[in-house]
């Protein structure tokens, strides 16, 4: 029997693989097809009925790309893949993102090492075996020497608690849990509490449908037009017959995408009618190009900030016909602080008699009955509530996993006071764990599937790494935690981004730790993780593989 064979195997009720990989969405697909190309066994295990992650999950009205799209955001691993898929739109609709990823897994045979319907409910680490055991809601017990964690950034919905909310009576659903049946809006009442970029999707497409739409307003937002449009056949043809320099200027850009980096022009290097010029130039052409053809400083001056926020607050009340409306919905904070949205329609929904906007700051919920929902201000009847309240995102999913390292440490414990970790990847008491797209990497400001490649390359180079020095074990110190994160925070504390409370801080989750976790070096995040490895990984400690009559002893 090979070592191979012998890793796949079954004792007992037990199965054996060298890479246990939690989640089938972009990320975990891509890993199961990069270890099998290294030539490990692999198992997948997935809680959904089919792959795509979020994309399988978010199937509300309106949901489609809201960012730099298609043909950009895909895999880039495959030429061939490139040549044989077709996009219709800039920014592609739900259902065109799931298409491709179930194109991907019928071309790559991805469907027979996953598992799916199937929930990790356990994953615990043996020092003496040097391996993860991972116990599943199916009663299947895998046994693995590496757990890669591709659970997703945006996967664990976040659920308001609100009085009365469990009795109410009617349809109640959340976008990142919408159902796979058709869901009917005709006639109805419809409230929707939050207006992040789900509610801002979804909110004009209930419009067209319900009697009345409620729009319970947490915070208002700055959004911009989305701009999408059809992909023409010459632009497919230009990327396809470029797509080597393509992919790298996606890998030298700050986002991930074939675009050039903004000038280095400040905002107030123009005239007030040089800047208004600008601006109606990207709003009039919409799209996220918005954000990459802005002044440099946006993020980092208040007062440069301060002339693209008030720029959008003039739209939104050109926009708004009922001066009233338009004032309840402008925003306080930096402009592009919060995640920046793309919008079809969303402002122009606020004209319609059918939808009303409820400010919850000024007007707060008071509770919910089996048929209403109660604000300050009154009764508002309503047949069907639409919880667009986001993720507790980026660290919701592994804290839900909750693994369990080195002498049983959870990783609740280990991040009870901020999300440790190394250079996004790894966790220090947890040997042989890494995570795609964790606190600490670039994860949500980067092109994800593109991220998801690169971090997984780098991975898929330190296991190889491990096996080929015999080695059993590897784990970074906690002085490399410490210095990273004092990086990320550097990194983050040049900008105006941790002034402003958003998912990206934690502060829409009760409880979690509040500071802005993610790498905002964009490419330089990808060199300096090469550099680790360049430097034989360079802030991590190793352990040699421990042999079998040892392990047993123990």
């Amino acid at each position: 029997m090979t070592r191979e064979d012998q890793s796949s195997s079954q004792t007992g009720s037990t199965e054996h693989y060298d890479v246990v990989i939690i989640g089938a969405g972009v990320s975990g697909m891509y890993a199961l097809h990069h270890l099998r190309e290294m030539g490990l066994s692999v198992r997948v295990y997935d809680g959904a009925s089919d792959v795509g992650g979020t994309w399988w999950y978010n199937r509300y009205p309106g949901a489609r790309v809201d960012g730099p799209g298609s043909p950009f955001y895909c895999y880039t691993f495959s030429e061939e893949l490139m040549k044989e898929w077709d996009w219709a739109e800039t920014q592609s609709e739900q259902s065109a993102v799931l298409d491709y990823l179930e194109h991907v897994a019928d071309r790559f045979d991805l469907r027979r090492d996953i598992q799916f319907e199937t929930w990790v409910e356990d994953a615990r680490y043996d020092e003496a075996a040097q391996r993860w055991t991972v116990e599943t809601s199916t009663g299947v017990c895998a046994s693995s020497q590496f757990l890669i964690c591709a659970v997703g950034a945006l996967s664990t919905a976040n659920m308001p608690d609100i009085p009365g909310i469990h009795e109410f009576a009617g349809e109640c659903y959340h976008t990142g849990r919408w159902p796979h049946e058709p869901v009917s809006f005709e006639g109805k009442r419809v409230a929707v509490i939050g207006t992040g970029s789900s509610g801002i999707q979804s909110i004009p497409e209930i419009a067209k449908e319900a009697a009345h739409v409620t729009v319970l307003q947490r915070t208002a937002q700055f959004a911009f037009p989305a701009g999408n449009r059809p992909i023409m056949p010459e632009e497919m043809a230009e990327a396809r017959a470029n797509w080597h320099s393509v992919i790298a200027k996606m890998h030298a850009n700050q986002g991930g995408f074939p675009f050039d980096p903004n000038p280095a022009r400040s905002a107030l290097d123009d005239t007030p009618e040089q800047r208004q010029a600008l601006y109606e130039k990207l709003w009039q052409r919409g799209g996220f190009g918005f954000f990459l053809n802005l002044y440099s400083d946006i993020a980092i001056s208040e007062e440069a900030n301060a002339t693209l926020a008030d720029f959008v607050r003039a739209k939104i009340r050109e926009i708004v016909r009922d001066p009233e409306t338009a004032e309840k919905l402008m925003p306080d904070h930096f402009v592009i602080t919060k995640r920046p949205i793309l919008e079809d329609g969303y402002f122009d929904a606020f004209n319609r008699d059918n939808v009303t906007l409820v400010d919850l700051r000024e007007d707060p919920i008071e509770r919910f009955t089996p048929t209403s929902v109660i604000t300050r201000s009154g009764e508002h009847p309503i047949e069907m509530l639409v919880l667009a309240t986001g993720f507790d995102a980026i660290s919701g999913t592994m804290l839900r996993l909750n693994p369990k390292g080195r002498g049983g440490f959870s990783l609740k414990e280990r991040w009870s006071d901020r999300f440790h970790n190394y250079l996004g990847m790894t966790i220090s008491g947890f040997p042989n764990l890494f995570m795609i797209h964790g606190p600490g990497s670039p994860g949500v400001f980067y092109n994800m599937p593109l991220g998801a490649e690169r971090q997984m390359d780098w991975i898929g180079s330190c296991v190889q790494h491990l096996r080929e020095q015999e080695l059993g074990a590897v784990e970074p110190t906690v002085a490399s935690e410490e210095a990273w994160a004092a990086e990320v925070s550097a990194l983050a504390n040049a900008t105006l981004f941790p002034r402003t409370d958003s998912w990206w801080t934690g502060a829409n989750i009760e409880g979690k730790p509040r500071y802005f976790f993610a790498y905002l070096g964009g490419s330089i995040y990808y060199q300096r993780i090469a550099d680790v490895a360049a430097k034989n990984y360079e802030g991590f400690t190793f352990e040699p593989a421990h042999r079998a009559d040892d392990a047993q002893a123990s």
